[in-house]
């Protein structure tokens, strides 16, 4: 079977575990996504099916759009929800302008270190497996074009966004450094 699929993935499944079901419900076993979602990340996982999965090479490299929401106030492991908090949660909370602001330097052409819970490869190895068994994880930067960081308003803690940015970049990534930037700790939420 050659085509392409567009899944709207729904959280708590792996990007490959949807790969994995496609396979079972098509018995095609040549199957590829244009780039991993989180495991909580919600939204659209296109699919190349077959022969299709040669055109894949054209579809990586492009920028891809994500809308989320940071929460500051405290720092987690795996830099999202699902993590465990790093330290007592700060009161010290960013405005809106502040993290207006603090986004707007981040366009253009940045280093961004994956994080340490990721399906990035140490030693031919995906680093979360490495880190849930409390290994320290060496990641490599990665050069990485951040062509739109739009804060859209606050409610709270958490400030709504949207990203676009280039293949290889890491959205939880993002929240982190806002959090290090802005001195008070943050995670994509």
């Amino acid at each position: 079977m050659n085509g392409l699929l567009v899944v709207d993935k729904p959280g708590g499944v792996t990007s490959h575990d949807v790969v994995a079901r496609v396979r079972r419900a098509t018995g095609e076993s040549a199957i590829g996504h244009l780039g991993t979602l989180d495991p909580m990340a919600t939204g659209v996982l296109p699919l190349l099916l077959g022969k299709y999965t040669r055109l894949a090479q054209f579809f990586g490299p492009m920028r891809k759009s994500y809308e989320g929401a940071i929460r500051f106030g405290v720092a987690t492991d795996t830099y999202d929800a699902d993590g465990s908090p790093l330290g007592e949660a700060s009161t010290d909370l960013p405005d809106l302008s502040r993290v207006r602001e603090a986004a707007a330097r981040f366009l253009g052409e940045m280093d961004q270190v994956p994080p340490p819970y990721s399906a990035k490869k140490v030693a031919g190895r995906p680093a979360y497996k490495a880190a849930r068994q409390g290994q320290t994880v060496e990641l490599r930067k990665v050069r990485v074009f951040i062509e739109e960081f739009a804060v859209h308003g606050m409610e709270g803690s958490d400030a709504e966004f949207t990203l676009r940015i280039s293949a290889g970049g890491y959205v939880r990534a993002m929240a982190q450094e806002m959090g290090v930037r802005l001195r008070c700790g943050a995670h994509l939420a």
